[in-house]
């Protein structure tokens, strides 16, 4: 399978590591970013208002893209030197959890409790969120961080990096990958055969995915072409709509309403269960240092159940979590989050059902390259299952 690589690659810590990635930006992609950001991550559509809501959302929607193409030019500059700089929520107490996330679906399952932490309604945590999940690893293995919400394979590199030194404590994303593009020809994985396909992640949960379905549907002649961030395909399909990406939510959201020509072709997550049915495709987990977990196992329970409490407000009440979103810069405007959140397939699974489900899933990725789970399956060990 040839692959070429585009833009910046993920750095090294990262070779072999998983979804949705970021980096420089055009004007072009700029506005693809203001309309919405993530990452992260792999669900089935439904309806997300109904029909009398839907055409005041859509001219919302509308609105905010063309206000957001109007400040691209002007905002780039400034935004390219903040890439860097840590957004940070909550509790700055010395003792306070420190949590990292993605700026994407697994920090919007995170917002209502950060709103009620900057309220004042609960104390104790404190929220960094970025761009690029190296950046997450990076502070997760110096210790900077307490608890990291990861892409699910990098997660087990972590794992495999710090000797042990990290376990998982709930699965917080399942799939959100997929097809997006204008050609009517392609309906399936069968159909990217001879095609080229753009798409984030190199050496990350993109390619790996990929490469297992191109595999089990006997598509040898399928070329990958990679950019470095989502918005930056988002651009390129803006100009050219017949091009073929794969794309995470909620860029797959702004991306269609761009341009009405663009369609989902295909669900990753589909074409996964049906050459994998007895393992499930997952996005984001969270991780914990053990370091940190044997000093403070009651705070790493409560977490754990005010992330169950916080994903499942985010599925319940999506206008106040919509706005929430947009308080807190993921996606900027609330009618554009509040039509992708029903997509981006948040939860907050633990326990048993947390440790089939991942380990099916790092089973079948291991199998498929070894450097993609960081050489070895993570042992009993890395599932916190209590």
């Amino acid at each position: 399978m040839k692959k070429k690589i585009m833009g910046t690659i993920l750095t090294a810590v990262l070779a072999g590591s998983v979804l949705t990635g970021c980096g420089s930006k055009t004007a072009a992609t700029e506005a693809a970013t203001n309309a919405a950001t993530e990452a992260a991550a792999e669900t089935t559509t439904e309806a997300a208002t109904e029909a009398a809501t839907e055409a005041a959302s859509a001219e919302e929607t509308t609105a905010a893209m063309e206000e957001s193409q109007d400040n691209a030019q002007e905002s780039q500059s400034a935004d390219a030197g903040a890439q860097t700089e840590t957004e940070a929520f909550g509790d700055t107490s010395e003792d306070a959890m420190k949590i990292g996330s993605l700026k994407g679906p697994t920090t919007m399952g995170l917002v209502n409790l950060m709103n009620e932490v900057e309220n004042g309604d609960k104390s104790g945590y404190l929220f960094e969120m970025q761009s690029q999940p190296d950046v997450i690893m990076g502070k997760l293995v110096s210790g900077d961080l307490d608890v990291a919400l990861l892409p699910a394979n990098a997660a087990a590199i972590a794992y495999n990096k710090t000797n042990h030194g990290v376990s998982v404590v709930d699965v917080n994303t399942l799939g959100v990958l997929y097809c997006v593009t204008a050609d009517e020809s392609i309906k399936s994985v069968k159909d990217l055969a001879g095609k080229t396909v753009l798409s984030t992640g190199q050496g990350a949960s993109p390619e790996y995915v990929l490469t297992y379905l191109l595999d089990q549907n006997g598509v040898t002649d399928c070329t990958m072409e990679f950019k470095s961030e989502a918005t930056e395909i988002a651009a390129l399909l803006q100009n050219d709509p017949e091009q073929i990406a794969i794309l995470p939510q909620p860029f797959v959201t702004v991306a269609t309403a761009q341009n009405d020509k663009l369609k989902v072709a295909f669900s990753l997550t589909d074409e996964w269960n049906t050459v994998s049915p007895d393992s499930k495709l997952l996005t984001g987990v969270t991780v914990v240092r053990n370091d940190y977990l044997a000093a403070h196992p009651a705070e790493v329970s409560a977490f754990i159940e005010e992330h169950k409490a916080s994903t499942a407000k985010a599925a319940e009440d999506i206008d106040g979590t919509a706005e929430l979103v947009a308080k807190y810069g993921i996606i900027p405007k609330a009618p554009v989050a509040k039509k992708a959140l029903p997509e981006c397939n948040i939860v907050a699974i633990t326990g048993e059902e947390m440790k089939a489900d991942l380990s099916g899933y790092l089973k079948v990725l291991f199998d498929q390259n070894p450097k993609s789970v960081g050489g070895t399956l993570p042992e009993e060990d890395f599932y916190y299952v209590k």
